[in-house]
């Protein structure tokens, strides 16, 4: 099974007050809990695609103990946070993979990866043969902003504009299938891209009415 997550900040304590306000009583609960949380779904042989900002820490030895708890194969799209990997002491092969950007293939449909949302990503207009959408760009690093609010109106209207077909007249919505795999909108969860697909559709149709 694979998973996606995004924007952990592990031992970023200041985040339980400021910015996510994730209310946790220090940064080593925060870290608990997420790691009580990953392994509540992952199991040894799943694979679990960070998309950036795992850990807020430079040391490479705490880095490691963090990863070697978590269940899984772990690979990192590498995040502006992600400084550990510069660290000497910190063990990259506790990764599968470290890649800036990647695309892959997830039960016949394209997944474009990138710690930072991408507007106009390769693939966006593509459907299947039912008509579905057939690429899907999964980000980050805005976690739950003001950045994310001006992201699902782009969404949002651009959805509501047609484009001509491939080889063919007809006339179809721009898909436009961005999804912010933020971890608190999964309660730290991993979830599988099926999953992040219904998360996203029930969040994003809830805030349409803030943004009119």
């Amino acid at each position: 099974m694979r998973y996606f997550i995004a924007d952990q900040h592990f031992c970023h304590d200041n985040l339980n007050e400021n910015m996510d306000c994730r209310g946790f009583e220090s940064g080593e609960a925060m870290n608990e809990y997420m790691i009580r949380q990953w392994n509540s779904r992952v199991r040894r042989n799943d694979e679990v695609v960070i998309l950036g900002d795992f850990c807020i820490s430079t040391k490479g030895d705490e880095i490691n103990a963090i990863l070697e708890r978590l269940n899984g194969r772990k690979g990192l799209i590498v995040g502006n946070h992600d400084k550990y990997l510069k660290s000497r002491s910190f063990d990259e092969k506790l990764f599968k993979w470290v890649e800036p950007y990647k695309e892959i293939n997830d039960n016949k449909r394209k997944v474009i990866l990138s710690h930072y949302p991408i507007m106009c990503y390769n693939g966006q207009y593509r459907r299947n043969e039912e008509g579905l959408p057939k690429t899907y760009m999964l980000y980050g690093h805005v976690h739950n902003t003001y950045d994310e609010y001006l992201i699902n109106d782009f969404v949002h209207q651009t959805r509501q504009h047609q484009r001509t077909l491939m080889n063919s007249e007809e006339m179809a919505h721009i898909p436009c299938q961005m999804i912010n795999c933020f971890c608190m909108f999964s309660d730290y969860i991993p979830l599988t891209l099926d999953e992040w697909i219904e998360v996203d559709k029930k969040r994003r149709a809830s805030i349409i009415p803030q943004m009119n």
